[in-house]
């Protein structure tokens, strides 16, 4: 077991220069707390937030990472340019000196497909061919491809991945037809923080299913997102984290991230049916807890933190998240730790 910081740099009001600075202190802090990895998101169109662009991000956040692995948490790739996002990868992968994770989605939101001229219908058939593209340049020597949105005629793609076949290719999935398609595309799943766990707990057999039917092996990393708020008792994190969650799940809302999820589950409910079995809340021995279940019962082995949301006005206090930041290198890593053979944690990878 080990963990990650999830950045989703958003922010309602404030110099984005500050927030970067900010933000570049929680990786540092990570860094020092025993983390293994540095996630940034990726959304156009962010209203009511600024937010950054993750991949020249990441970049910055590099030379703030030690030996932590860098991923794109997840990086929209139907919107854009698969040779584009093929080279951007490629060089953050040298930056990393290898330690690149491409974390991909579909996406759901009307306001950015049309802003890139897709055709939404199409999004699905787009997101697969780029990410084919994307590999087969990666691995073969000449390409000739004809698509919706490219064309290639006998190339070869001259810089190589640090990886090798490639960096691992991390699937971000909703709905049970995207979880079949992570399955079948992926090195993993990188499954979401928005979703039940008695729902997660379905969608994981959905998943080895069709792994099984793709007569691919269960991965072996497990990736999952989760918004989580740490304060000295259970009723003090709920108390201060409500105003943001709400804030923040109020807007997935308003973007159609609801319509997103499966048939199952819901978002648009009021917070303490939303809070249920959804975010993580409490002490670190509540959250000690929490991950021990998602370990247990879905096989979850790396866990990445969402710490910081944007409030209505202001985001979550730089001070709040580095206090959790570090209780959790106190507490929560030297416990699982303790549990490994080697006394530290894993390498993730694929």
């Amino acid at each position: 077991m080990d963990f990650g910081l999830f950045i989703a740099a958003q922010h309602p009001s404030g110099s984005m220069a500050d927030h970067v600075d900010r933000h570049l202190e929680q990786v540092r802090a990570a860094r020092e707390s025993g983390f293994s990895a540095v996630y940034a998101n990726h959304h156009y169109f962010s209203n009511p937030y600024q937010q950054l662009h993750p991949m020249p991000f990441l970049a910055r956040i590099a030379a703030e990472s030690g030996d932590m692995r860098l991923g794109v948490g997840i990086l929209l790739t139907a919107l854009l340019n698969p040779v584009d996002v093929c080279e951007q990868v490629t060089t953050l992968d040298a930056i990393t000196h290898g330690r690149f994770i491409f974390g991909v989605g579909l996406g759901y939101r009307d306001v950015e497909f049309e802003a890139f001229g897709i055709d939404r219908t199409k999004r699905v058939k787009i997101f697969e061919e780029g990410l084919e593209l994307i590999r087969r340049l990666w691995t073969e020597p000449v390409v000739s491809h004809s698509g919706e949105r490219t064309i290639l005629r006998e190339v070869s793609w001259p810089t190589r991945p640090i990886q090798q076949p490639h960096p691992p290719i991390w699937i971000a999935a909703n709905n049970d037809p995207a979880v079949r398609r992570a399955a079948r595309l992926g090195d993993a799943w990188m499954i979401n923080p928005h979703t039940r766990f008695d729902v997660l707990a379905r969608q994981m057999e959905v998943y080895r299913e069709a792994l099984d039917a793709a007569g691919k092996p269960f991965p072996a990393v497990v990736p999952i997102i989760k918004d989580v708020y740490l304060g000295a008792t259970r009723e003090e994190a709920v108390r201060d984290a409500r105003p943001f969650l709400e804030e923040k799940y109020r807007t997935y809302v308003k973007w159609g991230q609801d319509e997103a999820l499966p048939m199952d589950d819901s978002i648009d409910v009021p917070f303490e049916e939303l809070q249920d079995d959804r975010f993580i809340l409490g002490t670190p021995d509540d959250l000690i807890e929490a991950i021990e279940r998602y370990e247990a019962e879905l096989g979850v082995n790396h866990v990445a933190f969402r710490l910081q949301w944007p409030g209505a006005d202001h985001a979550t206090p730089q001070e709040k998240v580095l206090n959790a930041i570090r209780l959790i290198g106190e507490r929560v890593v030297p416990h699982f730790a303790r549990r490994s053979p080697t006394g530290g944690v894993r390498s993730i990878g694929r």
